[in-house]
């Protein structure tokens, strides 16, 4: 999980260490700028402030710092500040390698403690503690691998508090498949906002907020017949699988209205920068609807591949299990999970706009749940399912995607995972 650019655990790793860092206490065991025993708070205890965020400038010793919450604050730099550097997932100061401030630049991660000045914008930085980009970036690659590597996702069966365990059945346009997801005490557990497409936001949460319906997405050890699977790091959240046909677009708001066939009711979304749309080529699109109608694979009419996407589906038939161009109940592919063969060729499809939406299209969503302001936020869009619609007009077939499905940028899998 991450903040602004870095993990949300490197955000917790900066507070501790910046409080490592001042952990020097004086003569009465006090910290700098905590008040002693019996004390109240004094006004230059309250004035003290450690902003953390992303360096939006540097110029001379003033930084423009984008905090977590979205504002700007601007920190005067103090000829005598301490400046360090650690390593994303370094665990105290200990390897902290002094740095200039002319080593920040734009995109690092920074934590300032200092002053804060009376207009409420302004810091005086006493010292700060960095992350570089390149640093982080490497970092984030480095676990958007291990997601792919060892991960899959699914829909949540069903949660066993007392025993540690999640059963998920994989999406997949064929024969389900369900995995026990056994929880140990070092998993760790997350989940996403509920009017939130960033993986960004997903916050630390307990097992008994998982529920059955949910979407999950785990990284770790599966066993060698894919049954079962013990997890190292698990997100999860409560999304809306939406499938129709759209009956109003407004491309100056952003949003799509569809009709869902499930609901039998008008649903409108917004789409954002961050909202993952792809279009089905005709021939991928059928075999799909194919599969749901429970029609074998060898049985099926081998439609020649026209390029592009189309090719991606009908490529290297013979590592596909069953032989199945999407991967099969038997084998969890590469991403773990059943239809991960599907969800990699999809991602790897040009990316559709607004624009190639027509009203009558049909179309299946994942979006969020919706926050209080009650809007739907796509997270991911998948046309030209006319075909899939209508092999499977009365269940949910847009649960063969979720929102780790067409993102390849961690958070869809917009980000890590």
């Amino acid at each position: 999980m991450r903040f602004g650019d870095g993990p949300v655990r490197e955000q917790i790793l900066l507070i501790t260490a910046i409080s490592l860092s001042l952990s020097a206490v004086s003569a009465s065991g006090t910290q700098p700028g905590q008040p002693q025993s019996g004390q109240q708070p004094s006004a230059q205890a309250s004035s003290f402030a450690r902003p953390v965020g992303t360096i939006k400038s540097v110029s001379g010793n003033t930084i423009v710092l984008t905090t977590d919450a979205g504002s700007d604050v601007t920190v005067q730099v103090r000829d005598t500040a301490k400046l360090v550097r650690i390593a994303p997932g370094q665990k105290d100061l200990k390897d902290a390698t002094p740095i200039q401030l002319s080593d920040l630049q734009p995109g690092d991660r920074i934590l300032v403690r200092g002053k804060l000045a009376d207009d409420g914008q302004s810091v005086t930085g006493a010292s700060i503690i960095a992350m570089k980009k390149a640093d982080l970036a490497e970092k984030q690659a480095r676990e958007r691998e291990e997601w792919q590597r060892h991960g899959f996702g699914g829909l949540v069966n069903n949660v066993d508090a007392a025993g540690n365990t999640i059963n998920v059945s994989l999406p997949s346009p064929g024969e389900k498949k369900s995995v026990a997801i056994h929880l140990s005490k070092e998993t760790i557990l997350r989940r996403y906002a509920p009017d939130s497409v960033k993986f960004d936001d997903a916050k630390p949460a307990p097992l008994d907020q998982v529920k059955p319906g949910d979407q999950l997405r785990a990284r770790g050890t599966r066993s060698a017949d894919g049954a079962e699977f013990t997890a190292d790091e698990i997100v999860s959240g409560t999304f809306r699988n939406i499938a129709g046909p759209i009956s109003a677009l407004d491309a100056s708001a952003g949003t799509i209205t569809v009709q869902d066939l499930v609901l039998k009711k008008s649903i409108t979304v917004k789409i954002t920068g961050d909202s993952q749309m792809r279009k089905l080529p005709p021939p991928m699109a059928q075999q799909i609807a194919a599969r749901l109608k429970g029609i074998p694979a060898e049985a099926q009419s081998a439609a020649p591949a026209t390029g592009g996407a189309g090719s991606a589906v009908n490529s290297e038939p013979s590592t596909r299990p069953n032989g199945s161009p999407f991967g099969g109940p038997r084998g969890m592919g590469r991403s773990g999970g059943g239809s991960g063969d599907l969800q990699q060729a999809i991602s790897r499809m040009p990316r559709a706009t607004l624009g190639d939406l027509q009203k009558g299209d049909a179309v299946m969503i994942v979006s969020t749940e919706g926050g209080a302001n009650g809007v739907l936020t796509v997270i991911t869009l998948l046309g030209g399912v006319e075909p899939i619609l209508e092999a499977s007009p009365k269940s949910s077939a847009s649960t063969i995607l979720s929102p780790w499905s067409l993102g390849t940028q961690a958070g869809g899998e917009a980000a890590t995972p």
